[in-house]
């Protein structure tokens, strides 16, 4: 399906990236769909945007012309669309239109691999969906991925039954919690091997899996595509100082994620809430570097990070920069022990990456003395699945126990509360 890219600028709106590289990644986006060719894009600028359209009339009509010349069937616009303006502007130009939410639903449908991943998809769709003049939500009965937004069964424009969709919703979240609780089960059975988890986050297409790749020696899908990854990766990892950690590949951040969809994605993100040790990766060479990261960091604090948990910032992709741009570039991070700047696609750096993992690792931990009262049993046995009791002795009033343990452990540790 041939498809225009639009990404309106509005005058005075808290922007944090440049409008013609948002569009930039808005095409990035669209192209991440096989289905799609992308045949224009373009920066509408607004003062405000208008209530029925969010286009001016006339910016509307000159769109439409463009729109047919190149024989357009699907509009995309970088930014929230209320369902009156969809109704509206598809009346209008006389084809389909997505706004920035339905789009990377329909990416995400389209990648999500385990079953719980498809679950958390079709969940955050419905619940976007309900909110407007439905189409055709018969994606959920489709053997491939996507959700339907773009074309193919279930593309005839029809209004969904609300009851319908709210039983389907109630349906999904039972499955959901079956699965949810499976996954619960051999997160516990892996905490009682005492290895701790490295988490790797980072923008969209910053290169987490090509790094995840070289120091695992997986083979995860590694494109240069948003959101190559969507379901939680995990492998083990030998670093040099002999000690075995968990690594964990999670999806790629983006400025803007719908809320629905940091929901979608608690799979992944709760290994990123366990971690012990976060290595923040970053495309350096990326001209927007510095806001990608302020988007990762804000992501981070939404999701509850708590900032005890060790990070450290992997300054990725150093072989797409000129020489003397590097070379400043590497006497910056030598300054700063928290950056180690590498290259996943040549290997430059990563040696000294794991060994400032290990490192890490190694301060992070901690002793200190626990005393539990004999009520406390949930949290005597959450210290033990952990597997960070060194010592434990029973007193008149209960339990004392001598316990090795991270920052973020400890953290979690104070979040549970009594019992």
């Amino acid at each position: 399906m041939r498809a225009f890219v639009l990404h309106p600028d509005i005058r005075g709106s808290d922007r944090r990236h440049v409008p013609e590289r948002a569009l930039d990644e808005a095409v990035a986006l669209a192209m991440a769909l096989p289905d799609l060719e992308v045949v224009g894009a373009d920066v509408v600028r607004l003062a405000r945007p208008h209530p029925g359209l969010l286009f001016g009339t006339g910016k509307v009509d000159d769109l439409k012309e463009r729109f047919q010349a190149l024989e357009v069937g699907l509009v995309l616009v970088d930014g929230p669309v209320s369902p009156v303006q969809q109704r509206n502007l598809e009346k209008a130009w006389g084809l389909k239109l997505l706004d920035r939410t339905g789009l990377i639903l329909e990416i995400f449908a389209d990648r999500a691999r385990t079953r719980e991943g498809v679950l958390q998809v079709e969940l955050a769709a419905l619940s976007y969906q309900r909110t407007r003049l439905v189409r055709a939500w018969t994606h959920l009965e489709r053997q491939r991925g996507g959700l339907g937004f773009v074309g193919g069964p279930g593309e005839t424009q029809i209004e969904a039954d609300r009851r319908a969709i709210d039983e389907q919703m109630v349906r999904l979240r039972r499955q959901l919690a079956r699965v949810v609780k499976t996954r619960e089960l051999h997160r516990a059975a892996r905490r009682k091997v005492p290895f701790p988890v490295v988490a790797l986050v980072g923008y969209t297409n910053a290169g987490k899996s090509t790094l995840f790749n070289r120091l695992t020696g997986a083979e995860v899908l590694a494109k240069d595509m948003l959101f190559a990854t969507l379901d939680p990766t995990m492998r083990g990892l030998v670093l040099p100082d002999g000690r075995k950690v968990i690594l964990s590949d999670t999806v790629g951040f983006i400025s803007d994620l719908p809320t629905e969809l940091v929901a979608a994605f608690r799979a992944t993100l709760e290994e990123v809430l366990e971690a012990d040790l976060i290595l923040h990766v970053r495309d350096i060479a990326h001209p927007e570097t510095e806001e990608q990261a302020a988007d990762v960091h804000d992501i981070l604090d939404s999701l509850g990070v708590a900032e005890e948990v060790a990070r450290i910032e992997v300054w990725n992709k150093t072989d797409l920069l000129p020489g003397p741009e590097r070379e400043a570039l590497l006497a910056q991070a030598a300054r700063n022990p928290a950056v180690e700047p590498v290259s996943a696609v040549t290997g430059a750096g990563l040696d000294r990456l794991a060994a400032t993992i290990a490192a890490a690792l190694a301060e992070a931990r901690s002793e200190a003395v626990v005393d539990l009262p004999f009520a406390a049993g949930r949290r005597r046995a959450w210290l033990h699945d952990q597997g960070v009791v060194l010592d434990e002795t029973e007193t008149d009033g209960g339990h004392r126990l001598t316990v090795s343990w991270t920052d973020g452990q400890k953290a979690r540790f104070a979040r549970l509360g009594d019992g």
